[in-house]
């Protein structure tokens, strides 16, 4: 099943890539002022537009839905048990932080700190 929603999605995806750089764009019908309005009347007196657009529509939609089932399904196939949790080791004490971190003591005459290990 995921493999045929995985399949039909990305139809779905060339699809849409396909019908949104078919389209002409809102520049485009300024032209139809100077003459060039012939070309759109393959598609009708109003152009492809509301075709196009109706279908993009469609496809977004059904693009959308394969989306959200695909994340679904693969929400359902993982399984999450204590096994693959990593286990956190706890300090025994808290001296061996301490005793890690070396001393600093300050000089006062000259104001400069002095490390010692």
């Amino acid at each position: 099943m995921e493999q045929f929603i995985l399949i039909f999605h990305f139809v779905v995806a060339v699809a849409l890539i396909g019908l949104i750089l078919i389209q002409q764009g809102k520049g485009a019908e300024a032209g139809a002022s100077f003459g060039a309005g012939a070309s759109q009347t393959v598609l009708g007196s109003s152009g492809g537009w509301n075709f196009f657009s109706k279908v993009t529509a469609i496809l977004a939609t059904i693009f959308f839905v394969t989306s959200v089932s695909l994340a679904v399904v693969a929400k359902n196939r993982t399984v999450v048990s204590d096994i693959d949790l990593p286990v956190l080791e706890q300090t025994t004490s808290e001296t061996t932080i301490e005793s890690s971190i070396p001393e600093i003591e300050v000089n006062t005459e000259t104001a400069l700190p002095v490390v010692e290990d």
